[in-house]
């Protein structure tokens, strides 16, 4: 038969070791001196043997006591340390985050919100992988990851889905003449070499159906895959290119003040919507959940008013 121990009959077993009587365990446990003799008797009821010999009126511990007390000592420590870890979970203070982002975000936007993060919880780690955005979906679908930094999904099986709404920005050098204009359209970019992400991206499709109806020309002179190799070609002066607010603020971040490059406006506007994934079949960590009430706020101070 199974004994069926319970943590305060271990707390007042080893009371009553550390101490020596009932009644000096009653106190330190804040507790009624009976309540504690109770405790200690349904203790060796369970264990089906006295722990102690009585001895007018004192409680003398018996070899298995002894061993009973090292024993519960590695027991209530060890609850004790894992309480302490769930009171410091419950306040945000340890835990880990995996965070799975699309390339232009991991740069500089997702390094800076999880510094700002973690910079006050040394015992919170972070794993920070880049990845396109429709292997995110999977990964997020799947729940290998809490959250997920990506371009809007068209589907949304096995996500939850918190939109940003962001558009893109046309990146042009500073001296070029162009640069002088609140805002640039299809006509100011008529037959100019561009370039772009490759035909399939919606960004790719959204440019080629403004100039379409502008009927002005569209010079896609390079194919890229994502936007920041694009920024040097435009530093060169041989291409325009219409790229997210995140890579344009990211370039602002890498060059500071040796920085080569403006961005305007586009109209019309050319939406580059993001959004912040989680698993759908499993509720997040509060830890992951605090994370992600921040990332709004924290891509509209990092994209500020650029190009906009």
């Amino acid at each position: 038969m199974r004994a069926n121990l319970s943590i305060r009959q271990l707390q007042a077993f080893s009371e009553i070791m550390r101490t020596g009587s009932v009644s000096a365990a009653s106190r330190a446990l804040n507790r009624t001196q009976p309540s504690v003799s109770a405790m200690l008797a349904k203790l060796e009821t369970e264990l089906g043997f006295q722990l102690f010999e009585r001895r007018q009126g004192r409680l003398v511990p018996k070899p298995e006591a002894h061993f009973l007390f090292e024993e519960a000592a590695q027991v209530l420590d060890r609850i004790n340390r894992t309480a302490q870890t769930m009171r410091e979970i419950g306040d945000l203070d340890r835990g880990r985050l995996k965070i799975a982002s699309m390339p232009g975000a991991s740069l500089f936007l997702l390094p800076n919100m999880v510094t700002n993060f973690v910079k006050n919880r040394p015992a919170v780690t972070a794993s920070i992988m880049t990845r396109s955005s429709i292997k995110i979906y999977e990964w997020i679908a799947s729940q290998q990851y809490d959250i997920g930094l990506t371009e809007m999904p068209l589907h949304k099986s096995g996500m939850n889905i918190q939109p940003i709404f962001l558009e893109c920005v046309c990146a042009l050098r500073k001296d070029d003449p162009l640069a002088t204009k609140p805002y640039l359209t299809p006509h100011d970019l008529d037959n100019a070499p561009m370039a772009a992400l490759y035909p399939e991206h919606f960004t790719h499709q959204d440019i080629k159906r403004a100039f379409e109806e502008a009927g002005k020309r569209l010079n896609i002179r390079f194919e890229m895959s994502i936007f920041i190799p694009g920024m040097s070609l435009v530093e060169e002066g041989v291409a325009y290119s219409l790229v997210d607010q995140i890579s344009a603020a990211s370039y602002h971040h890498f060059r500071g003040k040796d920085a080569l490059l403006t961005f305007r406006p586009f109209r019309p506007r050319l939406p580059f919507d993001i959004a912040i994934l989680t698993p759908s079949h499993r509720p997040p960590s509060q830890l992951a959940e605090a994370f992600c009430k921040r990332i709004d706020q924290e891509v509209m101070q990092f994209v500020g008013n650029v190009g906009v």
